[in-house]
């Protein structure tokens, strides 16, 4: 897991603060830090990171294209087989996320710090 002197990319970066639009911050300690997203349809979040690792629990979903700092996809929903209910992701370096469906995103996602 990371932690704050090995994490390289700078603290502006962070969900809440890059794209506060999309990312509301619920709760938050020292050991966990929970998140509510909505990427409305058709909208686009700015690039932005994830720190720490975290499960996310999709409340409701859409098809959306996730894109690394310099726009390239990295992977694309409408590609791949219907995602889990919940689902456990590493840190996530620069991205940006683009909501390609019909309907908005919606997921809590429980980030777990070290």
């Amino acid at each position: 897991m990371s932690d704050q002197k090995e994490w390289p990319w700078p603290e502006w970066l962070d969900a809440v603060l890059a794209a506060p639009q999309h990312h509301q911050l619920i709760f938050e300690n020292d050991r966990v830090r929970v998140l509510n997203t909505v990427i409305p349809a058709g909208d686009t979040v700015p690039v932005h990171t994830h720190r720490w690792p975290a499960v996310y629990y999709t409340i409701e979903r859409s098809h959306f294209i996730r894109r690394d700092a310099e726009g390239r996809i990295l992977f694309d929903s409408r590609n791949a087989p219907p995602m889990p209910g919940a689902s456990f992701l590493e840190s996530l370096p620069p991205h940006s996320v683009e909501n390609v469906g019909d309907t908005p995103i919606r997921l809590i996602s429980f980030e777990m710090k070290e």
